[in-house]
């Protein structure tokens, strides 16, 4: 979040998918590597959390209220696990371990996406 905030809340919006694009195959990867030592979705792995927040923030902005609101709705979304989320931490390796944050990040934008429509306006 805070890397965000000061770092690609403040690129264009162009710089912030290719940022994303570039993390989820390393994040892939990684959380390949490390469940092969740690277990499946282990506590240490994180890089899939950082993927799905920063999924999230794309329509955060730069501003701290939603990009607060953003951790917060992420977060519930990651736990809470609507379908298709928790199925889809069945997909083998780094896969299970990092496309459920990312749905969880695309379910977070939508909802911080309505909510900057109709209470910001």
């Amino acid at each position: 979040m805070v890397v965000w905030f000061f770092g690609l809340g403040k690129v264009d919006f162009t710089w912030q998918i290719t940022a994303i694009c570039i993390l989820l195959p390393i994040a892939i990867w990684s959380a390949t590597v490390a469940e092969k030592r740690l277990g499946h979705d282990a506590h240490p792995i994180v890089i899939d959390e950082v993927v799905g927040q920063w999924i999230t923030l794309l329509v955060a902005g730069n501003q701290l209220l939603w990009v607060a609101a953003g951790f917060v709705v992420f977060r519930v979304f990651d736990v809470w696990k609507p379908f298709p989320v928790k199925q889809s931490q069945k997909f083998p390796g780094g896969y299970g371990i990092v496309i459920d944050d990312v749905l969880a990040g695309a379910y977070s934008v939508a909802i911080i996406w309505l909510g900057r429509e109709y209470i910001h306006g």
